[in-house]
């Protein structure tokens, strides 16, 4: 106002002066006090952490509201399996022990009587044994000659070329060097109403149910008990409800219904299968569960053929079976039996690791008495040593290893 503006006018200089010193002392004790507070805040953890909390509880009460999130009290695992595509692989196993997983498309299908691709490079003493085909997301179930089981997810075997060798199995499994592996059956789960069908060189045949094997072990576990002078040969699995063809290497087969042999315990060593004659031995097993199959004879010198499963009559368990294939030094022994339909596709292999992969329905259909035709033109000192049956497509469940 006019008169507080007259009353300043007439105040002194000093006395203006004064009031300015007292303003400037009045603020210079307040910061002292706030220095002194925030060097005890610093110094004290206890002082933060009660500031914090104050803070926080005034934050939540004016901007607080219900959760909206859930917090449960474990936490999921992801597992190294759930990043990996469950695709059909290709695994090859060598004489010696190398196996490797490789993707189905490498192998182009050719013509009957072609020459095939070079499937695994081996050592001249080494040769593919096995081949057969499994999803990714499969168990192995690993038999070898001795009867003994172990267990491997198809992706943890190691990819490869088309031309490598692999890697040694018994890096992979707790296998005793001295054994050899006999047969592979891929199955996703151990489930009670399924069975396995073991079928030895001796001609002894064994069921057990699936489920008896479900107890995974990285030692491994008996599959079946061997008798001396005999080993394991191949594995199958079924559902009880089928009919089994066994072959010789001297041409013969036995047919008989799969429910002739009761199911029987693990460790057991099995029944006859078929009776065999001198110097003879079992070279393969089929399980009949498809309507329109045929039976795929191969013998070792290239030679197969087609022939009707109602060609081979059905017999009890335990006789000396037919003429599968009338066997002579052209043809040779007989190495392979498959159950196949014209959908399907072969993998013929050799003793030199060539691969051929053809056509069923390229090869005709003929008698069960005969010499065959031509599938694969073999090198000098050459050999079939194996064959696969490959699907055309992705199958449903699980897929025996052939």
């Amino acid at each position: 106002s006019e008169r507080q503006a007259k009353a300043i006018l007439d105040m002194r200089l000093a006395r203006l002066t004064g009031l300015e010193m007292e303003k400037l002392d009045e603020e210079l004790a307040a910061l002292r006090v706030t220095i002194e507070e925030l060097r005890g805040i610093l110094d004290s953890r206890d002082r933060r952490m009660e500031i914090i909390t104050e803070e926080l509880t005034e934050i939540g009460k004016k901007y607080g509201d219900d959760r909206r999130s859930e917090i449960i009290g474990e936490a999921s695992s992801l597992d190294v399996e759930d990043l990996i595509a469950d695709e059909e692989m290709v695994i090859t196993v060598s004489r010696a022990g190398y196996v490797k997983r490789t993707e189905v498309d490498t192998y182009r299908a050719q013509r009957r009587g072609g020459r095939g691709l070079q499937g695994m490079g081996t050592k001249e003493e080494d040769w593919v044994e096995h081949l057969f085909v499994a999803s990714a997301h499969e168990y192995l179930m690993i038999f070898t000659r001795s009867g003994q089981c172990h267990w491997l997810k198809v992706w943890q075997v190691p990819p490869a070329g088309r031309h490598s060798r692999g890697k040694p199995i018994v890096n992979l499994l707790n296998i005793d060097p001295s054994d050899e592996i006999a047969s592979v059956v891929a199955v996703r789960e151990f489930s009670e109403d399924r069975y396995l069908l073991f079928c030895t060189k001796g001609g002894k045949i064994k069921k057990t149910a699936l489920s008896a094997y479900g107890n995974v072990r990285t030692v491994g576990l008996i599959g079946i008990n061997i008798r001396e002078g005999d080993e394991l040969i191949d594995v199958q699995l079924t559902d009880a409800d089928n009919e089994v063809i066994l072959a010789t290497r001297n041409g013969l087969a036995i047919r008989f219904r799969e429910s002739d042999a009761r199911p029987m315990g693990r460790v057991a060593e099995g029944v006859r299968g078929i009776r065999l004659g001198a110097d003879d031995e079992v070279v393969g097993m089929v399980v009949v569960a498809r309507d329109e199959a045929t039976l795929l004879v191969v013998s070792e010198s290239g030679m197969g053929k087609r022939s009707e499963i109602d060609a081979y009559r059905l017999q009890a368990r335990g006789g000396k079976g037919v003429i599968n294939l009338k066997t002579n030094e052209k043809t040779g022994k007989v190495v392979a039996i498959k159950s196949v339909v014209p959908e399907d596709q072969l993998m013929v292999i050799t003793r030199n690791g060539v691969i051929n992969r053809q056509r069923i329905d390229e090869i005709r259909v003929i008698g069960r008495a005969t010499q065959g035709v031509r599938l694969v033109n073999l090198d000098e000192n050459d050999s079939v040593m194996d064959v696969a049956r490959v699907f055309p497509d992705p199958p449903n469940g699980e897929s025996n290893g052939e």
